[in-house]
Order: C-alpha cells, then structure tokens, then sequence
C-alpha cells in the first residue's frame, strides 16, 4: 500500500497527523471549557461556537483564493503559525467579553490554510485514488483522536492551559515539517491567471457558485453537517447534564470511534470509492438518521456507545466521498476555491448547529434536539438520492461508478 501513493503524500499525511494530535487534544474539551470558565450555558456557548464558524468561512474562502494565488504550501504553513498563536491567545482569556472578540480574530485566521491542504491532496493524487487518500487523512486523524482525548483528558483535569499550549506546539512542529521537506503543487497556470490580481482571484468564486450541481451538493450537504456537528459540541454537554455520564465517558466513546476508523476507514473507502459518490452519501446519511436519532431515547453509557458505532459508520462512508465529488468537479486552477466554497456547508453548520441545539437545551426538552437530527438527516438522505438520479446523466459520475442497489 505505500507504494501506491507518492512520498509527498504520506508526508502531508504525517504533518497532518502531528497537527491533529495537538486539535484533538484540545477541541473535544473546548466546550466543556468554556462552559465552565465562563459559567455560560449551551446557547451563549453556541454563540461563541457561531462566531467562530462565521469568521472562519470567511477566511477560508479568501484562503482559498490565495491557495490558488499564491500557492498551497505558503497557506498551509501561514495557518499552522496562525493557529498555534490563536490557540495561546484563547489559553489567557478571562473575560467572556473579550472571548468573543477573540473568537472574531481567531476564527477568520485560523482556518486559513484548509483549502490549500485539500487543494494539495487533489493535486497530488489522480481521480482514482482521491476517495481512499482522503480516506487515509481520515484514517490519521481519527489516529489522532484514539490518543489526543486522553491526552487531553489528562492535562486537563490539572489545568485547561496545558490543552492549548499543546496545541500550539504541535501547530509549530508541522510548520518545521511541512516547510522542511513537502513541495509546492500549486498547478502551472497561464500567463493571464499570472496576472490577475487577488480581488479578480477573489471574483472567481462567481464561476463556483454557477455550478449548480455543485451548489446543490453544498447545500444538502449542510443538511447532513447540521447533524455530524452536535456529536463534537452538544453531545457532550447532554452526556454529562442530562444522562450523568462524566467527561471521561464521552471521551471514551470520542476515542472508540476513532480506533473503528483507523482499523476500518481504507477499506471502506476502496468499497465505497467504486460506486456513485451520491449513493454513498445518501447511505452513510442513513446511519446518522439512527444514530443521531437513538440519543434522544437511550441511557446509559452502552446504549450511547452503539449509537456512536452506527454515526462512525456513517461518517466512514461520506466524509472521504464527500471530498474526492469537490475534486471532481473543480478545474485544476480552481480548486482551492472549490475547496474553500466547499468548506461554507461545514461553516455554516457548525455556526447553526450548536447554537441552536443550545437554544433546545436551555429551554425545552433536551431530548428534542435528536428527534430533530433525525428529521434534518431524513431531508439529507432525499437530497442525496436527487443528487444520485441527476447525477447519472453525467459522465463524470457515470464512467466508473457502480450502483450499491
């Protein structure tokens, strides 16, 4: 298998896995954070979440812009160094007042460089290989979260500083790494891209958006991602709120889930990479329908982890597909803003998401949330199956695809 894939491959795979080490020691923490530092509930916690999102996609779409302006590997490394200072800044806040401010400015830098390291997996990868590469990105991530959450959970119950000065030097580390030995793969582009000033690379995103099969998967993608997201922000706080399981439960089920991908994750995607991509995001959206669904009606720490395994199966199915249908449909010298454009759906989800899934919390029937995750995936599972029956009159989706049923 390694000599399947080119060396810069497993190298960014590396970086990446340094990098993600440092976020799941942090993020799985962070809304336990600042619930308890600040003494908010889960609706003012999704306002900060919100704003976070908010800014962030809007410095991914000018990330992705500059990836194709500038180049991948300059982004990449301006973001690692973007998001280790961010992390240390948000470690010495104490007033919840500033937080939000510093939500604003970390949030549009900090996921700046993510669609030039997407971008750079589809250019180093040809088209048949792009659903297990990002397969395997999922695979080291999700490596990362076997061992961050511990990690986590460990510096933190001595001090929450400790998860943010971690995270900031393993940002650091993957700077050394990617600046040291991975190579540029922005795309040669014509003498008229050359000169374009950023504002016109800027304008381009017009061309994304008349893509208009392109939009529809955005769009029910969001749908899907209203869903995923509350298993990284609200479940959490539901567990230990609502059913008196403790932190270390979640994180228990947090690192379960990422230990069936690492075993799993690649040979799912060699399966699902040979049939519709459409069909496969309309079944994994299935699982989550169950998954998703079953929070709102189960107790205890069993029954919750079978719920878990059900939404892992479902995120092993689509989030690799979902990536390698962005790269399908962008043009080469564009791809870092198709990337970033694809990024608005995770955006606007997690902006959404928990802050509404807070509103629930704080002022009606917890239980609510799920059955409405429920209801969000089942409208998901029909745009997908749109998506597919359109999706087999085109050839790029019909040459090697093979249906599930």
């Amino acid at each position: 298998m390694l000599r399947e894939y080119p060396r810069q491959f497993w190298i960014l795979v590396g970086s990446s896995f340094i990098d993600s080490l440092g976020s799941t020691i942090l993020f799985p923490f962070f809304t336990l954070y600042i619930t308890k530092r600040f003494g908010i509930g889960m609706a003012q916690a999704g306002v900060l979440l919100a704003i976070f999102s908010l800014s962030g996609m809007i410095g991914s779409l000018i990330g992705g812009a500059l990836a194709d302006k500038i180049g991948r590997k300059i982004m990449i490394i301006l973001g690692l160094l973007l998001s280790a200072g961010s992390s240390l800044v948000m470690g010495f806040i104490n007033e919840l007042q500033v937080f939000y401010f510093i939500a604003v400015v970390v949030g549009l830098l900090a996921d700046i460089g993510r669609p030039a390291r997407q971008a750079m997996i589809a250019d180093i990868l040809p088209e048949e290989q792009r659903a297990e590469g990002f397969g395997m990105f999922r695979v080291v991530h999700n490596l990362a979260w076997v061992i961050g959450p511990s990690i986590g959970g460990f510096l933190a119950a001595r001090s929450y500083m400790y998860l943010f000065v971690t995270d900031a030097v393993m940002s650091s580390i993957t700077v050394l790494v990617v600046f040291r030995f991975i190579l540029d793969t922005k795309p040669e582009s014509s003498d008229e891209h050359e000169t374009k000033s950023f504002s016109e690379t800027l304008a381009g995103y017009k061309v994304v958006l008349k893509n208009g099969v392109f939009v529809a998967f955005i769009l029910v993608s969001m749908l899907m991602l209203l869903v995923y997201q509350q298993l990284y922000s609200t479940f959490s706080v539901f567990l230990r709120d609502y059913r008196g399981i403790p932190e270390s439960g979640f994180g228990m089920m947090m690192s379960i889930n990422a230990a069936i991908v690492v075993i799993c994750q690649f040979w799912i995607s060699r399966l699902v990479g040979k049939r519709n991509p459409f069909l496969m995001l309309a079944f994994g959206t299935v699982f989550y329908l169950f998954g998703y669904t079953a929070f709102g009606f189960v107790y205890g720490f069993y029954f919750f982890l079978g719920a878990v395994v059900l939404i892992t199966i479902g995120e092993m199915i689509m989030i690799p597909v979902q990536m390698s249908i962005v790269a399908k449909l962008s043009p080469e010298d564009m791809r870092g803003r198709y990337m970033a454009a694809s990024g608005f759906s995770w955006s606007v989800a997690a902006m959404v998401g928990p802050w509404a899934a807070g509103m629930i919390m704080d002022n009606y029937d917890p239980n609510l949330v799920w059955k409405i995750c429920g209801i969000i995936a089942f409208l998901a599972v029909a745009g997908f199956m749109f998506l597919y029956l359109k999706s087999r009159k085109m050839a790029e989706f019909t040459e090697k695809s093979e249906d599930l049923l």
